[in-house]
């Protein structure tokens, strides 16, 4: 079956091989990652590091909502629904009709509740090894992000891709990123 535009070359190079958000969303895919190692190394089985905070905070507040769980982890509701079919599926959460027909309660597991432990030492010391990594950059990314933030409260991301709608692509500078105007490094 022929689709339209078949026998039409796209129009100029695919966008979404250039990103300079991607090496960060890279960055955080190769930390949990290496999170994940750690819990097969340690067989922590069924868990996965989006759980984490979860299962921490149900021990911590105990059962909870779905709707309610999203917002103490700053998820969609679809997306902590998911986590949480996941963790039922992995014995790690239970769930239970909540007050009216169109809610659920979440309940860790006894599997759920003894591996907590674990998961608070395991986020404890990935914030110690955060920082540590931190240290070893000339500008670390907690500055980033405040500084990020701050810009934003300046002038909102939605703003500013507008602006950049409304004028011309810069050239390509080689890298397969767009160019960010100056130095990785500051000086």
């Amino acid at each position: 079956m022929k689709r339209p535009h078949d026998d039409e070359p796209p129009a100029g190079e695919d966008p979404t091989l250039q990103s300079a958000i991607r090496p960060l969303k890279d960055l955080q895919a190769a930390m949990d990652a290496d999170i994940s190692r750690l819990y097969d190394e340690r067989d922590v089985v069924g868990v996965r590091p989006r759980f984490s905070m979860a299962l921490i905070r149900l021990r911590h507040r105990g059962p909870m909502t779905v709707k309610e769980l999203a917002e103490q982890i700053d998820v969609t509701h679809s997306a902590m629904s998911q986590t949480v079919t996941a963790m039922r599926r992995d014995g790690l959460v239970e769930t239970t009709p909540g007050p009216d027909a169109r809610t659920r309660e979440v309940a860790l597991t006894v599997n759920g509740w003894e591996l907590v432990p674990f998961l608070e030492a395991e986020w404890r010391a990935t914030e110690r090894a955060f920082a540590e990594l931190e240290a070893e950059v000339p500008y670390p990314l907690t500055c980033v992000v405040d500084d990020m933030w701050g810009a934003l409260r300046r002038r909102s991301f939605l703003d500013r891709i507008k602006d950049e709608l409304d004028r011309p692509a810069p050239a390509d500078d080689g890298t397969g990123r767009p160019s960010p105007g100056r130095p990785c490094h500051p000086s």
